[in-house]
């Protein structure tokens, strides 16, 4: 496993200089992703945040080859470039020993919304590629849409908290249990503010043959209203009241990793769901008089999906 102080000796492959907002969560992702590995790198990304801000034209950010792709097909590209270099490898034109990595970034909107048909079938296919969602929870880049990614309560341009309904009604899918259901050899779900936990895994799959997924939590202070540097002390809070575990699944044996490992051996205390919907302007609506029955559903839903995920896990 790489330590910190050989972290600062690698090359940043996401330069400064982009415009994504200050505090973003998915140029920490993308950052993190990119100093974990020292293979070459092959990156498509789905029209989006990440994209927009990165590769303002005749500008880019990335210091590694970067196909831009349409919303829907950000897996479809990374799958027929992984396709091109192993046949081309067959008949000569690149050597047989040639190690690159192929990795595609998709937003929620781009990856639990519009782009899960693409997904699915990269996946089912067996290419040997990394998909990671940077999953912010809404549609961020088009003006801060509810996706299914969106949680319930959280006030978007599209569910917009007030007397008709308290943001959004319905709960998230759960897109790393759909992907489960593919048995691909590895995925995760990852949260930045535990950067070690989401290098190892990162490591962990680059060394794997075929298909992974990585669903990376990803805090948006434009979208979720809270200070641009108070990013990585949210992303800490989803994973400490269970909203976001970290964990991963390989070969269909599912392992807690990291805090949630902790919290679920008793070691560390589960911080309530109210503490985290306090940290974000989104959810402040839900503290007014009379919302109180939508904030215990919230946490009464959380803790079904957290005792089910360390029934199926192995501590």
């Amino acid at each position: 496993m790489v330590n910190l102080k050989q972290l600062t000796e690698r090359e940043e492959r996401l330069t400064g200089g982009h415009r994504l907002c200050a505090g973003c969560g998915a140029s920490i992702i993308v950052r993190q992703i990119l100093l974990a590995t020292n293979y070459p790198v092959v990156v498509s990304c789905a029209t989006g945040c990440l994209e927009v801000s990165t590769t303002i034209y005749p500008y880019t950010a990335w210091k590694n080859p970067f196909i831009h792709n349409a919303f829907e097909n950000s897996a479809a590209t990374i799958s027929g470039a992984e396709a091109m270099f192993k046949a081309q490898q067959r008949v000569g034109g690149i050597p047989k020993d040639k190690k690159v990595k192929f990795i595609a970034f998709g937003g929620d909107g781009g990856t639990y919304d519009i782009g899960v048909q693409s997904l699915s079938g990269a996946l089912e296919r067996g290419h040997d590629f990394m998909y990671v969602c940077y999953n912010n929870e809404a549609y961020m880049n088009t003006g801060i849409q509810r996706s299914s990614a969106t949680p319930r309560g959280a006030a978007t341009t599209t569910s917009p908290a007030g007397k008709v309904i308290p943001g959004k009604k319905q709960y998230p899918k759960d897109l790393t249990e759909v992907i489960a259901g593919h048995h691909l050899p590895y995925a995760a779900q990852v949260s930045p503010g535990y950067y070690m936990d989401l290098m190892k895994k990162v490591e962990k799959a680059m060394e794997i043959e075929g298909p992974k997924f990585m669903n990376a939590f990803s805090p948006c202070p434009r979208g979720w209203r809270h200070a641009s540097n108070a990013s990585i002390d949210v992303a800490k809070l989803a994973v400490d009241c269970c909203f976001w575990p970290i964990y991963e699944i390989e070969d269909d044996k599912y392992i807690l990793t990291g805090q949630s490992k902790l919290i679920a051996s008793g070691k560390k205390e589960k911080v309530p769901m109210s503490d985290y919907l306090k940290s974000q302007g989104r959810f402040k609506h839900l503290f007014a008089p009379g919302n109180e029955e939508v904030i215990a559903e919230i946490q009464a839903e959380v803790d079904k999906r957290w005792e089910r995920l360390v029934k199926l896990s192995e501590l």
